[in-house]
């Protein structure tokens, strides 16, 4: 890691005033997500859902029981936000990057503010089997502001590597594609051939899934006030190759 370049920085918790439901307003955050719900639907007539998955704008938590994937890597990065009175600022994250994965479980949260109300729209994958890890995605990249889980990583393991000679994904011609992580020079990096995660709670700035995600099921709501995932149980077993 370069001079100066220091821990990636942890958010701040912000209070949020919460008053009395307004049916008005919950209606007209409740109906854009229950069409985009709708226009799923055809899609999840098979049993499963493939799409691309890219969330951004401000920062979503997110929970799993289990997250295992190949050609793991890591770096930190410095990840361009806009503030709350619209100047643009940096964060410092943690981005990790698998080639293929599978996910035990996902659920994403994510607060918005209407009309002066709050309100939490909630994204839920996967079925109810511990066991199972029924979600597949390829080319994902999150960049963590924070997270607790357990951490076991398998093959070649190297820490403290350059970030921008990470690896993760290939080209069409099977070499590996330079820095996909799109780290500076001499930030801290991380590489391993297998990674697993257990019982992940965390926040991240961006999360990204542009190849492919496929999910026997998909839920999506809109609550008022702030409402968290469920807490993530734990894995059964050891998940499948991705």
């Amino acid at each position: 890691m370069s001079p100066g370049d220091g821990p990636f920085p942890l958010p701040v918790p912000v209070p949020v005033s919460e008053g009395r439901t307004h049916w008005r307003r919950s209606l007209a955050v409740a109906v854009p997500a229950l069409l985009a719900a709708a226009g799923l639907g055809s899609a999840m007539a098979s049993g499963a859902l493939a799409v691309g998955l890219r969330i951004q704008d401000r920062p979503v938590d997110f929970t799993t029981s289990s997250l295992y994937g190949t050609q793991y890597g890591a770096a930190v990065v410095d990840q361009p936000v806009v503030r709350s009175d619209g100047t643009a600022a940096t964060v410092r994250v943690l981005r990790m990057g698998f080639a293929d994965g599978v996910l035990n479980g996902l659920c994403l949260s994510q607060r918005q503010q209407i009309a002066g109300a709050t309100y939490t729209l909630l994204l839920t994958l996967g079925d109810d089997d511990p066991r199972s890890w029924e979600i597949r995605t390829k080319n994902t990249v999150l960049d963590l502001r924070n997270a607790t889980g357990v951490l076991d990583m398998d093959g070649i393991v190297d820490l403290n590597v350059n970030g921008a000679d990470v690896k993760t994904v290939k080209d069409a011609s099977g070499a590996y594609v330079a820095n996909p992580l799109n780290s500076p020079q001499h930030r801290f990096g991380i590489q391993a051939r297998y990674a697993k995660f257990d019982r992940i709670v965390g926040t991240a700035q961006d999360f990204q899934i542009p190849g492919l995600l496929t999910t026997p099921k998909l839920t999506l709501a809109v609550r008022p006030g702030t409402v968290a995932c469920p807490a993530p149980p734990g894995p059964v077993g050891t998940p499948g190759t991705p």
